[in-house]
């Protein structure tokens, strides 16, 4: 793992975690803080079963229907990518309101495709709203690299949090109201 100090981490995950979990609570305790959380999270995928795949709205809360039902027999991809459009618009929507942290799944065959949600990670980067992402163990490349663990994101957001201003600003404005 490196230096804490990259506003984009990505949280490596294995097979033995439950990343979403873990990301929805994290999300949960800092919006529970007056800390502004947004970004979508899947649950579901732990059941390896597509159908199943919804995902949550962090700043909202709302559960959103990812799939579609291609019928009995279908063996492509059952993502629906119009939902997962729709999904980032409204996570881009809580960005421009306001975000202290912006937090995103991973859609990796639709990223590769140009239909994903990367294009959230740099529209928050480009506002200095640090992002924190999930991705498999075999992933390279990114240059905060958190274990799999409430612990290392609690470290990664008390450094970038802090640095951001978004926990001084929540805590002034606690103390104003």
């Amino acid at each position: 793992m490196s230096d804490l100090s990259s506003p984009l981490a990505a949280l490596v995950y294995d097979d033995s975690h439950d990343p979403d979990a873990l990301l929805r609570a994290f999300a949960d305790a800092l919006n529970g803080q007056g800390i502004r959380a947004v970004g979508l999270v899947q649950i579901g995928h732990r059941d390896h079963d597509v159908a199943k795949l919804d995902a949550v709205l962090l700043h909202s809360g709302e559960q959103l229907r990812l799939f579609q039902d291609l019928g009995p027999g279908a063996t492509g991809c059952k993502l629906d990518v119009g939902q997962l459009l729709d999904a980032g618009s409204r996570v881009a929507e809580a960005i421009d309101a306001g975000a202290d942290v912006v937090i995103i799944n991973r859609f990796g065959k639709q990223e590769c495709e140009g239909k994903g949600l990367a294009y959230l990670i740099a529209r928050a980067l480009s506002d200095a709203i640090p992002v924190v992402i999930a991705v498999p163990s075999q992933a390279d490349g990114m240059s905060v690299q958190l274990a799999c663990s409430r612990a290392a994101l609690d470290a990664w957001w008390q450094d970038v949090g802090s640095r951001s201003g978004a926990v001084e600003e929540r805590t002034l404005r606690a103390d104003v109201t």
